[in-house]
């Protein structure tokens, strides 16, 4: 999967950034911002209609990034995203005490 494949408030982990040729400029100057193996990242926003820039979150970090530039970024998503509520902490959703009747 490619990070500009991934739904908004999807996270998921870096595998690697594929270059487009050899010594693709920005494939390297993605790496020098932190794009790295390991890293989790996350869509946080997408442009008017869906499209261009697309904002994405590393850390405490923002970056507005073309599609065609998301797509060097080879990902696996994770199984834990924001989509879930295993990602919340737990005290947020749990249930209220049930309630019983008295006499």
């Amino acid at each position: 999967m490619r990070l500009n494949e991934l739904p908004l408030e999807c996270q998921g982990i870096i595998d690697h950034v594929a270059p487009v040729t050899p010594a693709d400029p920005i494939a390297r100057r993605l790496e020098e911002f932190g794009f790295v193996p390991g890293e989790p990242v996350k869509v946080v926003a997408f442009g008017p209609f869906g499209g261009d820039p697309m904002a994405v979150e590393i850390g405490f970090t923002r970056f507005a990034l073309r599609r065609s530039e998301a797509a060097r970024v080879v990902m696996q998503p994770r199984q834990d995203s924001g989509h879930t509520l295993d990602a919340l902490d737990p005290a947020l959703h749990t249930a209220p005490p049930a309630q019983t009747e008295r006499p």
